[in-house]
């Protein structure tokens, strides 16, 4: 049940980080959460099953902060993709 927390407040600190990492309008505002979300249960399944006990910190240090930090990296990577993309669009259309 402990797992709970670390989504939640996952979640939490992902809207945070959608609000602070630019070009917010070129994605929706689920994006960011539910990726550091996925990312975080992923991680701290990964570290249960390795032997790390919830009263350790280290679990929720990395599943928390992996979560955001791969959250990050792939809302800029997809941020910039789709500038990329859109600027594509916009020469072949001739706009």
């Amino acid at each position: 049940m402990y797992i709970l927390l670390a989504l939640i407040a996952a979640c939490s600190l992902g809207v945070a980080l959608h609000f602070l990492l630019p070009t917010r309008d070129l994605r929706g505002v689920a994006v960011t959460p539910a990726i550091a979300t996925a990312a975080a249960a992923a991680i701290y399944t990964i570290l249960q099953w390795c032997g790390v006990v919830a009263s350790d910190p280290l679990l929720w240090v990395a599943s928390i902060g992996g979560g955001l930090a791969l959250a990050a990296a792939a809302t800029v990577l997809l941020t910039t993709r789709r500038t990329r993309g859109d600027a594509r669009e916009k020469r072949t259309l001739g706009i």
